[in-house]
């Protein structure tokens, strides 16, 4: 089965290959790192070029100064002492040392979890900076935060602004540990984030049960699109509850290659490597929204994760009231219970 033109006799097939990830066969492929061959579709979205054998990998390594490299040839570098960055001789580690620092949007770090998971988030809070602020906006969230979050340029704020984005954690950690007095602190200095950014959720597939307990939670989500909207406080072009969107929720679950026909405007983008974005939320500096959204996240894989396919057919499992009844048994979830009953109160 080839993705261009279906299925080819073998005569018409030889010299195409089969792409180690989709398995779909293609004229144009890659090597990799592992002797095997990765199509077009596949190259950009889930393997990285390494800057020292040029082939591409999945598992490759942050090297201090921009570039990536393969499993094979970062032994070829010393790493940091504290947080693992690869390092070429006399450099230092850029990670540690980025005080202030705003990186190009295309910045990839090697994550650093924190917690103990299973489900992983990474938040992605955009926020728009008064230009004369924002040297000192960056030094404040690097003063506070600097192990937890890295600062990227994002062209899409305006007129000017910087996106925040954590390394993952568990939901645990993030309303533990995470320096909530640091928003209260970006809004002293102008700062703000409301419905013309976003708040998105990265949750760790690697999180989920199985692609059936991804389907779940897609559903749950899909299938309550008022709510979530009602909850998320905006209706966004970016975060898009297309028809193809829910038709692809069994794609989107399994990984498959199928989905590529979305674009990552979607309430849930299926895109990223190792996640599933969450892009819903409408940004915000008020701590409990902002935990709101971590909240929702966890409790709706959570709840799904016990759903059994006899509690939506015979009790309504994917019914918003079956979903908020849960969230009101479990104190852990309280951020997004008070904006449950914001809502309410609101209506």
């Amino acid at each position: 089965m080839t993705i261009e033109l279906g299925r080819l006799c073998p005569r018409c097939a030889a010299g195409w290959r089969e792409c180690a990830r989709c398995r779909y066969y293609s004229p144009a492929t890659w090597p990799t790192d592992t002797a095997d061959y990765v199509c077009p579709q596949c190259v950009d979205r889930f393997y990285d070029h390494c800057a020292v054998c040029s082939v591409y990998t999945a598992e490759s390594r942050y090297v201090s100064g921009g570039t990536r490299v393969c499993s094979r040839c970062a032994p070829r570098y010393t790493a940091c002492e504290h947080c693992g960055t690869l390092l070429p001789r006399y450099t230092d580690c850029d990670s540690c040392d980025a005080g202030g620092r705003i990186w190009n949007y295309n910045y990839k770090p090697n994550p650093r979890f924190f917690g103990t998971g299973p489900v992983y988030l990474g938040l992605e809070l955009e926020i728009v900076v008064p230009e004369h602020h924002y040297q000192l906006s960056a030094q404040t969230v690097s003063d506070h935060a600097r192990e937890l979050v890295y600062l990227k340029h994002d062209s899409s704020i305006e007129p000017l602004g910087f996106e925040l984005v954590t390394h993952p954690m568990d939901y645990t950690f993030a309303i533990e540990q995470f320096p909530w007095p640091l928003l209260e602190q970006l809004s002293a200095l102008g700062c703000y984030s409301d419905h013309t950014v976003g708040i998105h959720v990265h949750l760790s597939r690697a999180g989920f049960d199985s692609p059936a307990h991804i389907y779940r939670w897609a559903k749950l989500i899909y299938r309550n699109e008022s709510h979530t909207v009602a909850l998320a406080r905006r209706r966004s072009p970016f975060a898009q509850f297309s028809a193809t969107a829910r038709e692809r929720v069994k794609h989107t679950a399994k990984d498959d290659v199928r989905r590529f026909g979305l674009n990552r405007y979607q309430a849930i983008n299926p895109h990223p490597r190792a996640s599933l974005e969450l892009r819903v939320f409408a940004g915000s500096l008020d701590r409990q929204q902002v935990q709101a959204a971590l909240a929702f996240a966890a409790a709706t894989v959570e709840y799904t994760r016990g759903l059994t396919s006899a509690a939506v057919i015979q009790y309504g499992g994917w019914d918003w009231h079956r979903f908020t009844a849960w969230v009101r048994q479990h104190p852990e979830y309280a951020p997004l219970q008070a904006e449950l009953e914001g809502i309410a109160c609101a209506c």
